[in-house]
């Protein structure tokens, strides 16, 4: 496994296990997130809008990871605590070593 899949992977995983102390040392300081909710949002408005407490997921399983250079794909399913689930994909772009954006694209309930 390549280290650009091992901080993919371990994104998802802090994601899970609501550690934003982990993922705050991956990403860059200019870091920005996007999706149809959100345009170009901060880290510090990425961590207050999109890592609600307690975690929503009882687990991200990964279904699709491609990277190629500086880019990553990643199409994964979310199982919630509440028994839905639904696939989304994104993009992440990484910048010397870290993740510096990431964009999400919803799906649907899986």
């Amino acid at each position: 496994m390549t280290i650009r899949q091992e901080t993919v992977r371990g994104l998802y995983d802090a994601y899970v296990q609501g550690r934003k102390d982990i993922v705050r040392d991956m990403l860059s300081d200019d870091f920005t997130f996007s999706s149809p909710r959100d345009d170009h949002i901060g880290r510090h408005e990425y961590f207050d809008r999109c890592w609600p407490e307690p975690p929503p997921f009882r687990g991200m399983e990964i279904e699709f990871l491609a990277i190629d250079g500086e880019e990553a794909v990643v199409r994964y399913r979310a199982a919630k605590h509440d028994g839905s689930a639904f696939r989304n994909m994104e993009t992440l772009r990484f910048k010397n070593g870290k993740l510096a954006a990431v964009e999400v694209y919803f799906g649907r309930e899986a």
